[in-house]
């Protein structure tokens, strides 16, 4: 459902894959304006339901902002779906409206799923599961990130906008050496905004809009650039992102020995990164559904087999 950037990654990601193939992309624009990489038939967004028996896993590649909330549950009743819902304060309220849905139709459906949430999540309860004694943190960046770039572009008065993730190296450091600081959201990362404006906007209006948003950007020091259309053509169409997990804590009777651990990513394209662990958790959602699974999951409830293309024999002689 979607064909940007996101959706442009799991197709990539199912073509290359040995056990899946599209079937179709789904599109709110006019479908004959849109043409797929992979030459997969393009379909009104409108007429999705007339696929509920042509399709194993629907795949929503829309915004956590606006589009997600809406989308799927609405999907969920009639389909198995997955998305990349990744605004984090509101993880349990869109689970509990996909999770009503989902139970409604009869059908499976896995949230907020790609890197974080989603792989760090796992990094991240695993490691507290082995350090219990001691704290999680986790960093992003320097990288573009979808979510908050595309929160950008829905404000009125933004042609396009880029907005990168930092994180603050006196932070990382100190994490690093094992120091277990208490550190607050804005201390651990700042937020770079790249925007071009609409003609006639009004910046200031645009850069309070930006600095102010929940969830996105109020609770960070954010710095807010205005560039040209052409700047932003020549300087950021790469969307590199990428980020760490740290798990620092002790073992021991009197907790005399420090331990770490640290999950890493480098990303050189974020959206096929994410398209990738997309089309992984479509594979997890059509076995869960054909073991008789039915309602909202999320990757805590997913185990690792049900990931993998590999059959169970092949997973215990290679790992």
């Amino acid at each position: 459902m979607g064909y940007g950037n996101l959706a442009r990654g799991v197709e990539s990601a199912v073509l290359t894959s040995g056990d899946m193939s599209l079937t179709a992309v789904f599109t709110r624009r006019d479908p004959s304006a849109v043409r797929t990489r992979s030459g997969t038939p393009v379909f009104s967004a409108s007429r999705a339901g007339e696929f509920r028996d042509k399709i194993d896993v629907m795949v929503l590649c829309g915004g956590s902002a606006t589009d997600l909330p809406e989308q799927t549950p609405l999907a969920a009743a009639m389909f198995d779906v997955v998305d990349s819902f990744d605004t984090h304060a509101r993880i349990e309220e869109h689970f509990r409206r996909v999770d009503e849905a989902a139970r409604g139709g009869g059908h499976a459906a896995l949230i907020a799923c790609g890197w974080d949430p989603g792989l760090f999540s796992m990094q991240r309860m695993l490691s507290a599961a082995v350090l219990p004694r001691g704290k999680d943190y986790t960093f992003w960046g320097r990288g573009v990130s979808q979510g908050h770039s595309d929160a950008i572009r829905r404000i009125p008065g933004v042609r396009d906008a880029r907005q990168y993730t930092v994180p603050v190296p006196q932070s990382v450091n100190a994490v690093r050496a094992g120091d277990m600081p208490d550190l607050s959201v804005r201390q651990k990362h700042t937020r770079e905004c790249f925007v071009v404006l609409e003609e006639g906007a009004d910046p200031h209006a645009v850069r309070e809009a930006i600095v102010s948003m929940p969830h996105y950007f109020s609770d960070y020091d954010t710095t807010v650039r205005f560039i040209s259309a052409e700047e932003m053509e020549r300087d950021h169409l790469g969307m590199p992102h990428g980020g760490f997990v740290i798990r620092s804590g002790v073992t021991g009777t009197d907790g005399e020995h420090r331990q770490l651990i640290e999950y890493s990513l480098k990303l050189d394209s974020n959206p096929e990164f994410t398209g990738s662990v997309l089309a992984a958790c479509a594979r997890a959602v059509y076995r869960k559904r054909r073991a008789g699974a039915v309602g909202c999951f999320t990757v805590a409830d997913v185990t690792l087999s049900e990931l993998s293309e590999k059959t169970g024999e092949e997973l215990r002689r290679l790992l």
